[in-house]
């Protein structure tokens, strides 16, 4: 049996799509707009457990690799876990992200066809008004911002969606993303990217 988990923060991801993300609409059926997915994305637990481990405050990050429509699996991924955490709470976000935690990420399990692996290593996410700055050492260069919408003072927001992230995801555009591990050489600067509240666990 897993451990009861929780985690409550921020998530940010820039994509290859030139558009907004196709996946978040469709849920996974639609291709993503340049026919695979190159991903990277990080988190800010603002609160979170694993059983008795606990992992508030923690960042991490992840790569994504998926080759066509989401749904259909066999996606590449790595974990960057913060320098700070313990052996125990990188033990526990390994669980969570490889989906054999259960709960709101269990669908990773099915997914993922290829894990490569958990680095430990200086995870930095901060707001700078809104933008969102990231950086994985020697990995992520990061920097996203929400698209504006026609109303002063508020972004887009996509509501109430049942995309297995957030129900509610604020659109948003790579100002800079460089990402650079495992072979892999991307620049997402002017693509797509998505910022959302997570509430997840494994309940």
């Amino acid at each position: 049996m897993s451990e009861p988990w929780a985690l409550r923060g921020e998530l940010v991801l820039s994509c290859s799509c030139t558009v907004f993300c196709p996946c978040v609409i469709s849920l996974g059926k639609h291709p993503p707009t340049e026919g695979d997915c190159l991903a990277w994305g990080a988190i800010r637990i603002d609160d979170g457990r694993y059983g008795a481990v606990d992992l508030t405050g923690l960042k991490a990050g992840f790569m994504l690799e998926i080759p066509g429509t989401m749904a259909r699996g066999n996606w590449t991924v790595a974990l960057f876990v913060d320098e700070k955490a313990s052996i125990y709470a990188v033990k526990a976000l390994t669980q969570i992200f490889s989906g054999r935690a259960g709960g709101s990420t269990q669908l990773l399990k099915i997914l993922v066809g290829s894990f490569l692996g958990v680095r430990q290593l200086p995870i930095s996410y901060e707001t700078h008004g809104e933008t969102r700055v990231v950086k994985i050492e020697k990995i992520v260069d990061g920097a996203v911002s929400p698209i504006p919408g026609k109303e002063k003072g508020r972004n887009v927001v996509i509501r109430n969606s049942e995309y297995w992230i957030a129900p509610d995801v604020t659109v948003a555009r790579a100002d800079k993303s460089r990402f650079r591990a495992f072979g892999r050489n991307w620049n997402f600067a002017g693509h797509s990217a998505e910022i959302c509240k997570i509430d997840w666990g494994s309940e």
